[in-house]
């Protein structure tokens, strides 16, 4: 019967020891989203605008659909933006089929533009960049012949302006996929999802 008491009494110590002990699995790590998240809202640092000032670009007025439809729409912090595609400086889309009317360099470029194009409709809609808290996800599309499968190259163009121009904040879950045409005959549309700070 001692033998017994003495047992229960060393569980009962051991019990209360570990009831003050911090479980590790339970522990906040400095890595997680709740952290970055809250980092990326308070930093004092984050300016988009002016890293597009130092890369030399300059948004313009996103152009109007063409059809029924808005380039974007909000749903509680999530901002949906319609395929855009690449439009240059002089207002003009860059055109033709990747892998044959245009290089796989070509097509990172149209990509590029794209993004600068989605860039604008953000700038639009929200007023400021800094309000981009993450770049979600990203589909892709890239005009292509069926033999070219480099589509995942093309579209790094327009993945990578967001993390030049976001840093963190712009890596995003991705699809890059090859259409048979796309309207119009440009090369890239993209569309794109964004979170966005919620507003006070």
């Amino acid at each position: 019967m001692r033998t017994n008491s003495f047992v229960l009494a060393c569980m009962a110590i051991a019990l209360m020891l570990s009831c003050g002990q911090p479980d590790p699995e339970n522990k906040p790590s400095a890595a997680s989203p709740e952290t970055a998240n809250a980092a990326a809202e308070t930093d004092p640092d984050f300016d988009p605008e002016a890293r597009l000032a130092e890369l030399g670009i300059a948004l313009a007025v996103p152009s109007a659909p063409v059809a029924n439809y808005v380039n974007a729409v909000r749903s509680g912090n999530l901002l949906f933006l319609a395929g855009k595609g690449p439009m240059q400086a002089d207002g003009t889309y860059l055109t033709g089929k990747v892998g044959a009317d245009l290089t796989q360099e070509q097509g990172y470029e149209a990509a590029r533009l794209t993004a600068i194009s989605q860039l604008s409709v953000l700038k639009a809609e929200l007023g400021d960049l800094r309000k981009v808290k993450r770049i979600v996800k990203v589909l892709g599309m890239v005009n292509a012949t069926p033999d070219f499968t480099n589509q995942p190259e093309v579209i790094n163009g327009f993945s990578d302006m967001m993390v030049a121009v976001f840093g963190e904040r712009g890596k995003h879950a991705r699809a890059a996929v090859g259409m048979g045409s796309l309207p119009r005959n440009i090369a890239v549309e993209v569309e794109l999802v964004v979170e966005v700070i919620p507003d006070n």
